[in-house]
């Protein structure tokens, strides 16, 4: 694990990286949002991330979200839940984030906008699609995509602002590109269709390997996590 003051350089380095890929796809480089992801990183960490200007911290374990959050470690900036997120977790985390990346069935759907419902307020998720068609991974097969979203547009409590994918492990990050390309598209068709409570604003993808490539397909919401904070170190 790399020394806490390491990680503003490592916030500057990605962003100007962020920044390159966009100009190199002729994108606006404003357009993409950082998303710090902070698993296994202490609150002293994740304020080292926020204070050196990554603009959204991602968690992935409800627990350690909890923890850090009662200690003020995301003050200044949104928080995601970007891992997978389990039924009798999702009342821990509806109102707490403003956006979760990985929904990836439709009763988890359907649980979320229950316990959204009963709060008074409305949660904003993106869909994530198993892009890669692997067995390992949840998320919802392209195929199954409009059906997802006119599931989605029958709960009064969800709002589905976009998709998000993690493609197969490459030894390339230009390997990811054809998946990446898919994505996009998904992205963009599913986006001329209309539904009260669908739009596609947000398209995440892209990690700490394969961010630039995923910048230059289109993403504009990209996880870094040891890409900021150094290779994790399983407690």
């Amino acid at each position: 694990m790399i020394e806490i003051t390491e990680i503003a350089k490592n916030v500057a380095v990605v962003k100007n990286e962020i920044a390159r890929a966009a100009r190199d796809a002729g994108r606006d480089p404003s357009e993409i949002r950082l998303v710090a992801a902070t698993k296994m990183n202490d609150a002293e960490r994740v304020r080292a991330a926020v204070e050196a200007g990554v603009d959204i911290c991602g968690e992935n374990r409800v627990q350690e979200m909890l923890e850090k959050n009662a200690l003020g470690a995301y003050a200044g900036v949104p928080l995601h839940f970007i891992g997978h997120l389990q039924k009798n977790k999702v009342r821990q985390v509806v109102g707490l984030c403003s956006l979760i990346h990985s929904v990836d069935s439709v009763s988890l759907l359907q649980e979320i906008s229950r316990v959204a419902e009963k709060r008074g307020c409305v949660q904003d998720v993106l869909l994530e699609i198993n892009i890669g068609a692997e067995e390992s991974k949840s998320g919802f097969s392209p195929e199954e995509l409009e059906n997802a979203l006119a599931q989605a547009a029958g709960l009064p409590a969800v709002r589905v602002c976009g998709l998000m994918a993690i493609p197969p492990v490459c030894e390339t990050p230009e390997e990811n590109r054809p998946f990446f390309l898919k994505m996009k598209k998904l992205f963009v068709d599913n986006g001329q269709k209309k539904y009260d409570n669908v739009r596609m604003d947000f398209l995440s993808m892209g990690m700490s390997g394969d961010y630039t490539e995923a910048v230059r397909c289109g993403a504009n919401l990209v996880r870094v996590g040891s890409g900021i904070f150094g290779p994790r170190q399983q407690p």
